[in-house]
């Protein structure tokens, strides 16, 4: 039966003809979009300059270690404060004011100290006792402060010490209240409901832990941070086996599907639906467990934002969530396979025929990590510049006081402070430390350079992507084109086809991912905008935002589809990015039923795939790190949460499954693009051969009954709904 296309609808363009010299990717061709290049380059030069002026004026001390009034780093290296590693409070309780959620600064004199104070002991305590106490009590004060001659009240005036001290503890390094509780809640201070600050008053200790926790908004995220960061110190070797893990079990899966792969596609659809059954299983079981529990029941809206994430795990209703998100997933996964089971078959065809090119291109296997690399690079660099530019801001002291004053929250500077006017018409004001900025022009467009960090990050981590896409297109193109394979098949196709990507097309790749990053980036702005406007009551404002969200992202992924067929075929014929693009659309739309039928049929099998080594290695991961398994119990390390190697390891077999499968799914769209074109130009006569092999030709047939039958199908409902009517 001769297999020919339906006339195509001329809007789509006209079909290939029939070439004799055509024989693969173009060897003669020049370079393309040279205006694109040159503004790509052009604005890699900016993005170095960028970096060069951030880490000249970045300083990353200033998110490591605690800042004192003066400004100074507690605890740094190489300086007098090396040993004094702790922040100290004068007043714990003005943290308390609402200007600590403004500028994240207590409004009070803060500095740096080797330890907490362990005991309760005023100022006037420590000036009429003994020896002992006036030297444990100057340790909290300013350098320079003499007991003997400067009496309580001008110490306090000046802000020389602290009215009092009060049992602290080290958090974050920062000596916060040794705050506890009693039997019936009661809120104790080194075991004191309340004590006198020195200045006459007596303070309760629920003062102080509201004081307390305003001092600490900012830290504790440091402190989940912190946590974290311990973690991997603990795991990271652990992390690094799974990792090397998940890359052979996926090799293995490659290999094994080269040789075989229809049995292994459908060993592994049977083991996604088994890995996602024993998932929900396991929720049943710890949910059932947990019933009867004391606080077993407490919902996670009750519970609210915990630090400490292994709580959730302690109650039903966390559980019970995962085991109905399992279950819809489990429910979509086999409904899409009863629903896809004829096309299934056909694609399996399809991935045998790629099993065969990535057989004779084996060093497209090892592709990946070359793109890994130059994404880590780009990561990196991003990174570190984002850290440097947001640490480049200058020290601003601020105007604090303690009564009325014109000049509060004023700018100042803590070395001509004392002589200018607004110390003589407030006394008992100080120009003290608020925060980091700036009003220089290196700091008015600080937020434009943030900018320019994060689209160049998008620019440059999608070319990486699209120069994987050309050169791995290029390598199965020409063995596609091969009419004798392998003998004329090119040698080393993966260097040739990288090669001509660098050469000619570097211009046409930045284009390509510039279009995509400029919608990432909206998106990016989007979502900005949509978490400033969280706490509005605008309800029209949500519905358009989440309405553009919506839009931005269905056309991001529009996109990418274009893109990556825009790809192949410039990798094919040699063309601009624009040409290229209208090419790839127009044939895809002359072959729009094999598109659904065979494409897009066979990403989803190689998507299982992904996650099935994503689940079995997640589901080992879970088990060792909670010290679920008996045997290695002891070898599994102490941590303080252990999600976090879990989720990195799920995150990072994810990345590493995609790089391998990604190459798969390359070849499968580069011979679908080619397979198109072969029909076009050839009738598969002794004058006009199929390139195609004969199972790919058994593809088309299979294609072409499924388009036949549902046509059939849906003329058949057409003609009972007439006759029903």
């Amino acid at each position: 039966m001769e297999l020919e296309e339906k006339n195509p609808d001329p809007k789509y363009g006209e079909s290939r003809k029939f070439d004799p010299n055509f024989k693969g990717p173009i060897h003669n061709r020049g370079c393309t979009d040279i205006l694109c290049c040159i503004l790509f380059i052009l604005a890699l030069l900016g993005y170095f300059a960028v970096g060069i002026l951030a880490w000249s004026q970045g300083d990353p001390r200033k998110v490591i270690y605690p800042t004192d009034s003066r400004g100074q780093f507690c605890g740094q290296a190489g300086t007098p404060l090396e040993k004094k590693r702790l922040l100290f409070y004068f007043n714990i309780l003005k943290c308390a004011s609402p200007l600590v959620l403004l500028e994240f600064q207590c409004p009070t004199t803060q500095l740096c100290v080797e330890s907490c104070p362990d005991r309760h002991l005023t100022l006037v305590k420590a000036k009429l006792g003994n020896k002992e106490d006036r030297e444990y009590y100057k340790q909290y004060c300013k350098d320079g402060v003499d007991f003997a001659k400067l009496s309580p009240p001008e110490i306090l005036r000046d802000s020389l010490c602290p009215a009092m001290l009060m049992p602290s503890k080290p958090f974050t390094r920062r000596c916060l209240p040794a705050l506890g509780t009693m039997k019936g809640g009661v809120v104790v201070v080194g075991n004191e409901t309340s004590f006198s600050d020195g200045e006459g008053n007596n303070i309760n200790a629920t003062d102080v832990l509201e004081a307390s926790k305003k001092s600490n908004v900012v830290v504790e995220a440091r402190q989940v941070a912190m946590r974290i960061f311990e973690d991997y110190t603990q795991s990271w070797h652990w992390i690094l086996l799974g990792l090397v893990i998940a890359m052979v079990v996926s090799l293995i899966f490659i290999v094994l599907l080269r040789f075989l792969a229809g049995v292994m596609v459908w060993v592994m659809i049977v083991l996604v639906i088994l890995v996602i059954g024993y998932g929900i299983f396991h929720c049943f079981m710890e949910f059932r467990s947990l019933k009867g529990e004391p606080g077993a029941d407490v919902t996670i809206r009750d519970l609210g934002l915990q630090t400490d994430f292994s709580v959730y795990l302690q109650i039903r209703q966390t559980w019970l969530a995962f085991m109905i998100i399992l279950a819809i997933v489990e429910v979509i996964i086999i409904m899409l396979l009863i629903f896809l089971r004829k096309r299934i078959l056909i694609a399996i065809a399809l991935i045998k025929e790629a099993s065969r090119a990535v057989g004779h291109v084996m060093s497209s296997l090892f592709y990946p990590l070359l793109t890994f690399a130059l994404l880590a690079i780009v990561i990196a660099y991003w990174a570190i510049t984002a850290v440097f530019l947001s640490t480049s801001n200058e020290q601003v002291y601020k105007v604090f006081n303690k009564t009325d004053c014109d000049y509060s929250r004023e700018t100042c500077d803590p070395k001509t402070f004392n002589t200018s006017n607004v110390s003589a018409q407030c006394p008992d004001a100080e120009c003290l430390f608020a925060f980091y900025g700036g009003e220089t022009l290196y700091h008015k467009y600080l937020i434009l350079f943030q900018f320019y960090n994060v689209f160049l990050f998008f620019w440059c981590a999608n070319f990486v992507t699209a120069l994987g896409q050309v050169t791995l297109s290029g390598a199965f193109a020409s063995y596609y084109w091969a009419f004798k394979k392998p003998e004329d098949i090119p040698a080393y196709p993966i260097f040739a086809s990288l090669g001509r990507a660098l050469r000619y097309h570097t211009g046409s790749l930045a284009f390509g991912s510039l279009i995509l990053s400029l919608v990432q980036v909206i998106r990016v702005f989007l979502e900005y905008l949509d978490h400033k406007l969280k706490g509005a009551q605008n309800k029209f404002a949500k519905f358009l935002l989440s309405c553009m969200k919506c839009c931005f992202w269905c056309l991001e992924k529009c996109i990418k589809f274009l893109n990556r067929n825009a790809y192949i075929m410039i990798a094919i014929y040699g063309k601009s990015f624009c040409p290229s693009a209208r090419d790839a659309f127009f044939l895809l739309m002359r072959n729009i039923v094999r598109v659904a039928v065979l494409d897009k049929v066979t990403d989803f099998l190689l998507f299982l795939g992904k996650l099935l080594i994503v689940g079995i290695v997640g589901i080992f991961s879970f088990f060792f790190f909670s010290g679920r398994i008996k045997a290695v119990e002891e070898a599994a390390p102490s941590l303080n949460y252990y999600w976090v190697p879990i989720l990195t390891l799920v995150v990072g077999s994810y990345l590493i499954a995609h790089g391998f499968f990604s190459v798969y799914a390359m070849c499968v769209d580069t011979l679908f693009l080619c397979f198109c074109e072969d029909l076009e130009r050839n009738d598969g006569s002794s004058e006009r051969p199929y390139f195609m092999s004969p199972e790919l030709h058994e593809i088309l047939s299979k294609t072409k009954r499924v388009e036949e039958d549902g046509n059939a199908v849906e003329v058949g409902q057409k003609a009972q709904c007439i006759s029903v009517a």
